[in-house]
This record gives C-alpha cells, sequence and structure tokens, in this order.
C-alpha cells in the first residue's frame, strides 16, 4: 500500500546562510506549518525565480527546453515527488505520463521544483520526511531575521538617494525590464520588476 502524500507549495527562495554561492528553496505543507529548506544552486535558483517572478526570457532556458521537448513528444509530468531524505540530500522523481503510461525518473529536487513550475503539477513528500526535516518554530527565528532584512530593504528603496530606480519613472524601468531581460540579466530584472510592482500598489 502507497505512503499518503503530502502536498507541498513553493515558499520562495532566499540566500543559504550555510553555505556560499547557494540558495534555500522554502517548500510549505500545504495544510500546516512545517517548512523545508533545502539548499541548490544559483543557476537553478535563477531558473525557479524567473518562473516565480513571471520573467520571459528571451530564449529558453534548460527547463523550459525540457519543457518544449516534453510537450513535443506528448510527454506530461503529472507529479513531482520528494521520496527520499539521506544525509542531507532530498531525493526527487517525475512521476510522467506517456502512451497512457506512467514512467517515473529520476530527478534532483532542484530540477524536479523547476519542472514543476513549468507543467504546472503538484509537488509531494511523505510525513516520515517533514518529519526528519520540516521546520516550524526555527524558521520562525530565520523568518524574524528576513522580515527585519526586508524591512532594511525596502527603508533603503524607498530612500531615493540610495536607490538608483527611485528617479526613474515607470516608462523607463519597463524598457529598462525589457532589456535586462534581452540580456538575460535576470538578477536585475527581478529588481526593476520588484520596483515596477512598488510603484503600482
Amino acid at each position: 500500500m502507497e505512503k499518503p502524500k503530502v502536498k507541498l507549495n513553493i515558499l520562495g527562495l532566499s540566500y543559504s546562510q550555510t553555505q556560499s554561492g547557494a540558495y534555500a528553496l522554502v517548500l510549505a505543507e500545504e495544510n500546516g506549518e512545517r517548512r523545508i529548506p533545502i539548499i541548490i544552486g544559483a543557476v537553478e535558483a535563477q531558473s525557479i525565480a524567473i518562473k516565480l517572478e513571471g520573467l520571459e526570457p528571451p530564449r529558453p532556458l534548460t527547463h523550459d527546453l525540457f519543457l518544449n521537448f516534453a510537450k513535443a513528444f506528448k510527454i506530461e509530468i503529472l507529479e513531482v515527488v520528494i521520496y527520499k531524505l539521506e544525509e542531507g540530500i532530498f531525493y526527487s522523481e517525475l512521476v510522467c505520463l506517456h502512451n497512457n503510461e506512467i514512467v517515473k525518473i529520476d530527478s534532483r529536487t532542484s530540477d524536479a521544483v523547476s519542472l514543476a513550475l513549468r507543467f504546472n503539477c503538484p509537488i509531494y513528500t511523505y510525513e516520515d520526511i517533514l518529519q526528519k526535516a520540516g521546520i516550524v518554530l526555527d524558521f520562525g527565528d530565520q523568518d524574524e531575521t528576513s522580515s527585519e532584512k526586508s524591512k532594511q530593504t525596502s527603508e533603503v528603496s524607498s530612500s531615493a538617494p540610495q536607490n538608483p530606480l527611485a528617479d526613474k519613472t515607470l516608462k523607463e524601468l519597463k524598457k529598462m525590464l525589457d532589456e535586462a531581460i534581452e540580456k538575460e540579466n535576470y538578477e536585475k530584472a527581478s529588481e526593476i520588476r520588484d520596483e515596477i510592482k512598488r510603484r503600482k500598489k
């Protein structure tokens, strides 16, 4: 009998406090307070961030290429399952449908999450993994630090002399956003997108 699965949602990305140049992908159980932080590389974090931000790269990135390839050959990803946690490493699989046959493909969790976003499919794990890796109180402390940081960031952003985007018009910002995407500078594009969102609030 198959173990019951727990649905996860993507809570966000943040810089890793433990590994330089890495990011923490935070997944949250849908009907609960536990969070799973997963350390991922900068390239995978960028791929996830682009989709979360709703940015459209001028050329397909690796995960976009995978999506186009799968569509061309009528392969669908039904769900992503994080099925094992061993020595701090999460193991995932893509549950695919092809010619009415279910095929499971092993995947790094960062790639699996990036593909889940593109295929618009759910992400699951099991209770025993949540018990081992799920954080409630500790992550709350981290959240507090993050909110303090974001408060500081927004204070800096609202001060015109320190925010290079503050004196730009909305039209200029949109043009800069298009240019950043064209040059595949997605970090800059995210900053500009955030500034545009702030203006529209």
